[in-house]
């Protein structure tokens, strides 16, 4: 069957009819699930995705401190906190108001403690006591400081997350009350004094970060990946824009890049990227159906569609499954950034495999890190774009492992090739019959998660965004037209 082929149904009715299948009824390539290590009861869909929903923000509710809104990376492993995942947070924080997990007026206080906390967090060009410089922010700040932690980078990309959930809160909080007005406000400000210009110190291209000690990365964002929504947010700054061959340089890079490139695989043509959350990052807050750039309307399609097809190759290699992994499969794919067993070689059916603790995870064998390890939430993130697959993976996971992999926020990642008993793992347990399973929760993988969770039930991020004046500045200079920009 050619998956790329859509159906005669709508994408709403799509996700209805999924909605409505139960668990029970899910297949693992025409088996039935083999029943949980640990049994839980059964869930419609709709219920699950309800119930993921809330786990999720949950866990930006309860573990981020509500007094500064920093968010720590991991829990509960004692963490610093990631700027990305405060990005994420403020976006759950509306999400959580619009479901009713929470107030508008409690959700208005947490984002007004966090923007504010970043308005006022010093800058500077000093290794230590400072958060951020030039308007960018480290990438990992002191959990009980806000300062730099260690000697980590000033990242543009994390620091283009923690914007992005800024904007969303500004374009949600439109209300005249004192609170709201002045978290548009502080935005403005937080965004305004972001220089992207002093970031390309090899322009057009904006680089990946710098620190007092090196300088600036020697890498710049090229090739396609989540770092189109930092080019979007830069060139619509207020103040430093970037201009419009920022993009043109940006989209001339996808197919010379190492990583991208147009290419046709396990039965899709696509602009591939091997990690699925390079496909996830930037429309978790843009809505993509229907706009295109000059490179998609030479492609015929759009972003959207591209990232429904990479959620369809992604199946289609765990389908084929040419690295022989344990667990792979119609049901049970998602190979994306998150935590791994532990960094070391073991013999696996037949060869000595490198496993991995922390990495960026992608399909296509040892060269992307492709360790056995699946992430369900990278799966569960492409719930917008092919519900018609997502749904049943996110099914399946959680009917045939239950309570093994499924805890107070949520899923966890894991690994059934990994039995190795004599490896000191770093994060994590070993799970008889099932293999090696995370113990912690990152907010990088919980906030894509909520984020299109609440966009495939009734774009609830998208919603908001789309009337920013920033973003649509930055799509408009980047030369996107059709759809709703029109």
């Amino acid at each position: 069957m050619d998956h790329g082929k859509r159906t005669g149904l709508g994408r709403r009715d799509l996700l209805a009819a999924f909605l409505a299948v139960p668990l029970a009824a899910c297949k693992t390539n025409g088996v039935a699930p083999t029943p949980p290590p640990l049994n839980v009861p059964p869930l419609p869909a709709d219920a699950l995705l309800t119930d993921l929903e809330r786990r999720a923000f949950d866990f930006f509710w309860e573990t981020t401190d509500p007094a500064t809104g920093l968010t720590f990376d991991r829990w509960p492993t004692p963490s610093f906190c990631s700027i990305a995942a405060v990005g994420f947070a403020l976006t759950g924080y509306v999400t959580g108001a619009q479901r009713g997990f929470i107030t508008r007026e409690q959700a208005r206080a947490r984002a007004l403690a966090t923007v504010r906390f970043f308005h006022d967090a010093p800058q500077g060009s000093a290794a230590t006591g400072v958060s951020g410089y030039q308007g960018f922010f480290y990438h990992f700040l002191d959990a009980r400081t806000g300062a730099r932690y260690r000697d980590c980078e000033l990242s543009t990309i994390d620091t283009t997350l923690l914007l992005a959930g800024m904007l969303h809160c500004q374009a949600f909080f439109d209300g005249a009350d004192a609170d709201e007005t002045l978290i548009r406000k502080l935005v403005d400000e937080v965004y305004a004094r972001v220089d992207w210009t002093w970031a390309q110190p090899r322009p057009p291209w904006v680089a990946m970060g710098w620190s007092p000690e090196q300088g600036f990365i020697v890498y710049d964002w090229k090739g396609y990946n989540e770092g189109s929504l930092l080019y979007l947010l830069a060139m619509g700054s207020p103040t430093h824009a970037l201009s419009a061959d920022a993009w043109a340089a940006w989209t001339s890079t996808y197919e010379t890049s190492p990583n991208s490139g147009w290419a046709t695989e396990y039965g899709q043509t696509y602009l591939r990227f091997p990690p699925l959350f390079g496909h996830q990052f930037t429309q978790c807050w843009v809505d993509m159906r229907g706009i295109a750039d000059a490179y998609m309307k030479g492609k015929g399609i759009d972003y959207f569609e591209n990232s429904r097809r990479a959620a369809y190759a992604q199946q289609g290699y765990a389908i084929a499954n040419p690295e022989g992994w344990a667990g792979y499969g119609r049901d049970l794919w998602g190979v994306t950034a998150c935590d791994g067993p532990a960094d070391v070689s073991r013999f696996f059916n037949g060869k000595v495999r490198q496993f991995h603790g922390y990495a960026g995870r992608g399909m296509g064998g040892p060269a992307h890190y492709d360790d056995g390890t699946i992430a369900p939430y990278g799966a569960g993130s492409s719930v917008a774009h092919a519900p018609e697959i997502a749904l049943p993976a996110l099914a399946a996971m959680y009917q045939r492992y239950g309570r093994a992999i499924y805890g107070r926020y949520g899923f966890f990642a894991f690994n059934q090739s990994f039995t190795f008993s004599d490896v000191q793992i770093g994060n994590g347990r070993l799970v008889p019959g099932l293999g090696w399973v995370d113990t912690d929760y990152l907010g990088i993988e919980l906030g894509p998660l909520l984020a299109m969770i609440g966009n495939a039930r009734g774009e609830l991020v998208w919603k908001s965004m789309r009337g920013h004046p920033a973003l649509q500045r930055g799509l408009r200079l980047a030369g996107f037209t059709g759809g709703w920009l029109g």
